[in-house]
């Protein structure tokens, strides 16, 4: 197959992006958008922008680069990154790179971004369909590059679509039309506890005409680790496990936008992006070797090591593992002062005193501070 044969999946080529950037223009919310991003110029500022692009390129250089750079300065107290060495080493083959989930927007554009300012070429990357909700976000998304994965269908229209996002990413990656990201689980994790799905792998492998090992060799898979000092929604997500505790829990109508607009406004304090050693062969043979059900959980369990191991702890982490233990032994190896603990027990009132009254406090504290513990408690296992 051909990379035109993807049509209903793949990113806008440059034609329609023009086309679909023109619609973006003139959207009632741009000028709203345009004013948030950038408040010391006009609200048309951004619709003259995005009726002056003539490609995809210039779409992420003059636009979307810059509304990163602007939400990071207006969001977080800076954004590092490491191990960009290991990209640089591929000598321009193309990648698919694999990381933990945790913004629905911020996490691929910061890797983007990253990319962009290493000198790198940017991503494909793959978002799922049910975010998807008005023609304004799919116009922007595939216009920045997204690959649409199909959400929400039965059994049998999930596997064929599962078969054709195979397709597109192998053939991207294997005939050097773009590398490609992917979040290693379906939705954001939410209670800090990041594990790739063994179904990720199943897929990736559907498209193979080889060995197991070739397969995957095949795809170049870099883990990458983001780390963010503030969870993204941290309160909607302790929220959620909640709720789920509770019952089947059905979204709410614009549920995953407000996530969305939420993540980009949230202040974030500092990130790290850690960019992992590619997988290497002798693992992936050491996988192989396996017995054909224990294959994927051996490869996953690869992929988890480099991800957890690439995180970046910050005192929130170290913080929260001491209050949900009823310890003081990160206070006592000096990760943090009693006046930063003090600052993040009034940010844990603040943030879960905004939710329901009728919620199980104490159960919603714990669930809370177990999204910022997990990622002490899963280095620590390693």
């Amino acid at each position: 197959m051909s990379l035109s044969d993807f049509g209903d999946i793949r990113p806008y080529t440059d034609e329609e992006a023009v086309e679909a950037l023109g619609r973006v223009s003139r959207h009632p919310m741009t000028p709203v958008i345009s004013k948030y991003l950038f408040p010391d110029l006009p609200a048309s500022t951004m619709s003259h922008m995005l009726r002056g692009i003539g490609s995809v390129d210039q779409f992420q250089n003059e636009i979307m680069f810059a509304v990163v750079a602007a939400v990071a300065a207006k969001t977080s107290a800076g954004v590092t990154w490491a191990g960009q060495e290991h990209l640089k080493a591929l000598d321009g083959r193309k990648f698919l790179m694999i990381s933990n989930h945790r913004d629905i927007v911020l996490d691929p554009a910061l890797i983007q971004f990253m990319l962009k300012q290493e000198g790198l070429p940017t991503t494909e990357i793959c978002v799922g369909s049910n975010l998807l909700g008005s023609q304004l976000v799919e116009d922007l998304m595939r216009s920045n590059r997204m690959i649409k994965v199909i959400r929400g269908v039965g059994p049998r229209e999930l596997y064929r679509s599962s078969q054709v996002l195979s397709q597109y990413i192998r053939e991207s990656i294997t005939s050097g039309h773009a590398s490609i990201w992917i979040a290693q689980r379906e939705g954001r994790t939410k209670d800090g506890l990041d594990t790739t799905e063994q179904g990720l792998l199943k897929m990736l492998e559907m498209s193979g005409e080889g060995s197991f090992e070739q397969n995957f060799l095949d795809l170049r898979i870099v883990p990458l680790s983001i780390s963010y000092e503030y969870e993204s929604c941290d309160a909607r997500k302790a929220r959620e496990v909640l709720l789920r505790r509770e019952g089947p829990y059905v979204k709410k109508e614009k549920e995953d936008l407000h996530s969305i607009l939420t993540g980009i406004r949230q202040q974030k304090g500092r990130i790290h992006l850690e960019v992992g050693e590619p997988l290497r062969a002798d693992e992936v043979a050491a996988a192989a070797s396996a017995d054909r059900n224990e294959r994927y959980q051996a490869l996953r369990a690869t992929l988890d090591r480099r991800i957890v191991g690439g995180y970046h702890l910050w005192k929130t982490n170290y913080m929260a593992d001491d209050l949900l233990g009823g310890t003081t032994r990160w206070a006592e190896a000096g990760k943090y002062t009693p006046a930063e603990l003090d600052a993040f027990e009034k940010y844990i009132a603040h943030k879960l005193g905004k939710l329901e009254r009728r919620l199980d406090r104490q159960a919603l504290r714990e669930i809370f501070l177990g999204i910022y513990a997990g990622p002490v408690q899963a280095k620590e296992r390693l």
